[in-house]
């Protein structure tokens, strides 16, 4: 376990998530609206998942905060925040992004698998966790984590890889020529902007149930489909690829409700 977790951390400290979402200086405030505006404007279901208006004065705990993106949008609204983070890069530019904004948090480095080593176990309102559990090796100790952390009304907000999915068909056709038997390998290498990542999960509806057997589920929705042609995306340039160009936006919609990549859970802990 130790050595996965260590090629987890090497491989994130290498591509902080988001961290080319500018070209300017990293660490300016230009440079973190940029990435802000940039991240929000390709997945704009995060700010409507998140919903950070709603935790002002409340305590949340944000497990993977990358570069902090998410989280100081949960601090520009008044959330009393408590970050977890992996990496040590990650963090080093989350606390740097913190400082530029005048704005404070309480920040963790650590393996969220052993989360109660190194955070004081108290309830938080809010546990939220976005595209981040299902890179860790064994997903079901950050579960068991995070039921130490929640009190009766505790909102658990999460986003995991979806395996009926557009993203996993496209990466099993593109990189895999079709060889549905080496999904497991080519998902987990292709899952992220820079290929390499050396653990990716992705779940059907059944094994998030499964996954979360502790957990009363409210709500369970898929979305976010990527439509930019790559190489134009790179040099900031949004032109949609030749497949989705033509459809509906009523349509891509649909498919992003049936083949997105993101599941978004909200849950409770079950009594």
């Amino acid at each position: 376990m130790e050595i996965e977790i260590e090629k987890v951390k090497d491989y994130w400290d290498s591509h902080p998530c988001n961290v080319r979402h500018s070209p300017r200086e990293i660490g300016s405030r230009e440079y973190f609206d940029e990435v802000e505006k940039r991240k929000y404007f390709v997945e704009p279901h995060i700010p409507q998942f998140a919903q950070f208006e709603k935790w002002k004065g409340k305590n949340v705990l944000e497990i993977g905060c990358g570069i902090g993106t998410d989280s100081i949008n949960f601090a520009k609204n008044g959330a009393d925040l408590t970050v977890v983070e992996l990496s040590e890069k990650s963090l080093e530019i989350a606390r740097k992004r913190f400082s530029v904004y005048g704005l404070k948090a309480k920040f963790y480095l650590g393996n969220a698998e052993e989360l109660n080593s190194f955070l004081p176990v108290e309830p938080y309102d809010l546990i939220y966790s976005f595209g981040v559990i299902h890179h860790t090796p064994y997903p079901e100790k950050v579960f068991e984590e995070i039921k130490k952390y929640c009190h009766f009304n505790t909102e658990i907000r999460i986003m995991l890889y979806s395996k009926w999915s557009f993203k996993a068909l496209w990466i099993i056709l593109k990189y895999g020529k079709g060889a549905f038997w080496r999904a497991k390998d080519l998902i987990r290498t292709y899952s992220e902007a820079q290929a390499g990542s050396p653990v990716t999960h992705y779940y059907s509806f059944r094994d998030i149930r499964c996954l979360m057997k502790d957990f009363e589920i409210i709500k369970m929705i898929k979305d976010h489909i990527f439509p930019y042609k790559i190489d134009k995306y790179l040099n900031y340039e949004y032109e949609w690829v030749w497949y989705f160009r033509w459809l509906p936006k009523i349509i891509f919609h649909w498919l992003e409700r049936h083949f997105g990549w993101h599941t978004l859970i909200i849950a409770k802990i079950k009594h």
